[in-house]
């Protein structure tokens, strides 16, 4: 059981360093920019950080037993 906590915990780590990744790329201000200057699609971005809170929602469950909010898994 202890490697599947800490496998939980490196995991649960990676993901918070990839999803402050994505948030610090700042995706709403490239709406700002005309499409033809944009380094990225902002829509994909924000597609990757509700993936990535999704992960670390599911993480979350894993670790605990208890779904955001406070539903029982």
């Amino acid at each position: 059981m202890k490697d599947n906590e800490a496998f939980l915990r490196a995991l649960e780590a990676e993901v918070e360093v990839e999803l402050n990744a994505s948030v610090a790329s700042h995706p709403e201000e490239a709406l700002e920019l005309p499409v033809t200057e944009w380094l990225f699609d902002p829509m994909d971005a924000e597609r990757e950080q509700v993936g990535l809170r999704g992960v670390l929602d599911a993480i979350e469950v894993l670790e605990h037993g208890e779904r955001p909010g406070g539903d029982i898994a």
